[in-house]
């Protein structure tokens, strides 16, 4: 499968209270009040809490497994069908918090062409930019302690993002770490970029009951294969 050169703009929907009461395909777009939103907002940071720690409770081998898997079925989206790589952008993540590591995908990546880019923060609550990084860039460490590219690296604007997945539900929904980063970036970009997110198949959800401001992914990856795509 290779992303679409101009990819459909994102879903938004909108839950009811009592998140975990509710049926997952639930749509109510006037039903956000800010009790809703108290409500899905614990659930989440439960989930969030649960998942992290399943996540910390897999054996090292088992990860690096799924990872490995998760790097084959990112590599065949990306250079299958495509005739060249060269001069595409792609931005990843570095990884943290026991996260599929791709930094040999990003590596040989690298090496047949493809731009790669890593998302910094450069000032709160605002979009993400991205730097260019290549096997012999110098990091530095950025927002939460994270390795990032440093000032004097190239910003590029990705046509193909991929996001780390804390959860995921079908449709494309993402879960996160709760600080609205990536969805603010998704919305800023022009021309938007064809999204993926990456995670463990365990981390499955039945919704994450969306909310006005987060934006559907376009596919959803895990060591299991291809998950979720945008209708």
């Amino acid at each position: 499968m290779t992303p679409p050169a101009n990819p459909p703009h994102s879903r938004n929907s909108s839950p009811p209270c009592l998140a975990g009461e509710i049926a997952p395909d639930y749509f109510d777009p006037l039903g956000v009040d800010p009790q809703q939103a108290l409500d899905v907002a614990r659930w989440r940071k439960a989930e969030r809490i649960r998942l992290l720690a399943e996540r910390h409770a897999m054996s090292v081998a088992d990860r690096q497994a799924a990872g490995e898997a998760i790097a084959h079925r990112i590599r065949q989206v990306i250079v299958a069908g495509s005739e060249s790589v060269q001069g595409r952008v792609l931005s990843a993540f570095w990884p943290i918090k026991a996260e599929p590591n791709l930094r040999t995908l990003l590596t040989d990546l690298h090496h047949q062409g493809v731009s790669i880019a890593l998302p910094v923060v450069v000032q709160k609550a605002a979009p993400l930019v991205f730097r260019r990084w290549t096997p012999e860039t110098g990091m530095e460490r950025g927002d939460w302690n994270i390795p990032v590219p440093p000032s004097s690296a190239e910003r590029l604007t990705p046509d193909i993002a991929i996001a780390p997945l804390v959860g995921w539900a079908p449709g494309g929904w993402r879960l996160g770490y709760g600080g609205g980063y990536f969805d603010r970036t998704l919305v800023a970009l022009d021309p938007r970029a064809f999204v993926i997110g990456v995670g463990f198949q365990s981390a499955k959800l039945k919704t994450i009951f969306p909310q006005p401001h987060d934006v559907a992914l376009d596919l959803i990856i895990t060591e299991r294969g291809m998950q979720s795509a945008r209708d």
